[in-house]
């Protein structure tokens, strides 16, 4: 059962084709609530389509997860609902030109306008005082001082460094208080300490309650981790066979959103899918195997649905 903020995730051969391939197959995942889980693996190996298949933006193709008691893929937008993403490449990302401030404001005004009871609209001053105090949670929660910022809260998204940027896109989505944070790219380009830095903040917040995943290259120790890599890299192993195709070739795609998103990138995979036994007193771990390309990518989003 969940507890009154986190999710619970589940997943049962859980996979995801585009016209091209399979992006990932057969994964398999039990995360109880405030579980802070990292899918590993390299770039192009899936991880994104898998965070976004999780959090109900795209449609699978076989199998199906449960999500805070919501069953994928009948109950995406239950789930979208109180999912929310953090940074996510062409799906999420912080507009460059735009200041903290903007960012902030323009977040604050979504949520008074979707989220907001019609008696808000009668008390525009409480409205406004609602908002910034769940902005200044959400900033106090990540630990971004805007005071320490080159020009305060003025300071443009291009000049930030790119922790202050993870920061500020997890403050964000956590003023919608949600019970799933999806995060993309979450140790890229990040020093040693900074990389150590982002994930003693999102451990944080799964011990507060929030069940967190988090697409990484390389999983922090005690995470429960779901692996992705290359299928080639599996298929050369004497005894491998490709698993076959048992996909419905017109599954329709699931074109509703929770989010306003222009793109939704991701990556595509042919996959074949194992589990690896838990070694005692390590974290569970999922592995799916990947190839992709560019073109891939583009055809399984139109495929699948957009963000």
């Amino acid at each position: 059962m969940d507890s009154p903020h986190g999710a619970a995730v589940s997943a049962e051969g859980f996979g995801l084709k585009g016209p091209r391939g399979w992006v990932f197959r057969g994964v398999g995942l039990t995360a109880p609530p405030g579980s802070l889980v990292a899918v590993e693996g390299p770039s192009g190996s899936g991880r994104t389509c898998l965070l976004l298949a999780l959090t109900g933006r795209m449609r699978p193709t076989e199998g199906h997860a449960e999500v805070g008691g919501a069953r994928l893929p009948g109950r995406a937008a239950a789930v979208r609902a109180f999912s929310a993403l953090g940074p996510v490449p062409g799906v999420s990302e912080l507009d460059p030109a735009f200041t903290v401030a903007e960012h902030l404001r323009e977040r604050a005004l979504l949520r008074r306008r979707f989220d907001g009871s019609p008696r808000s609209l009668l008390r525009p001053g409480a409205a406004r005082a609602a908002s910034r105090a769940a902005i200044d949670t959400a900033l106090d929660t990540v630990g971004l001082d805007l005071a320490a910022l080159p020009k305060a809260e003025r300071t443009s998204v291009r000049d930030l460094e790119r922790l202050e940027a993870l920061r500020l896109s997890l403050a964000l989505a956590l003023m919608g208080r949600p019970r799933l944070l999806a995060v993309d790219d979450t140790d890229l380009k990040l020093s040693g300490p900074e990389r150590a830095a982002a994930w003693r903040l999102l451990r944080g917040l799964a011990d507060d309650g929030t069940t967190v995943l988090a697409v990484c290259g390389e999983a922090p120790e005690g995470a429960l981790t779901v692996r992705t890599e290359d299928r080639r890299e599996r298929t050369d192993a004497p005894g491998t066979t490709d698993a076959p195709d048992t996909s419905d070739a017109e599954d329709a795609p699931d074109t509703s959103t929770a989010e306003a998103a222009p793109d939704a990138t991701g990556t595509t995979a042919t996959t074949a899918t194992t589990a690896t036994e838990d070694t005692p007193g390590a974290p569970a771990t999922t592995t799916t195997g990947s190839t992709t390309n560019g073109k891939e990518t583009a055809d399984a989003l139109t495929r699948t649905g957009r963000a």
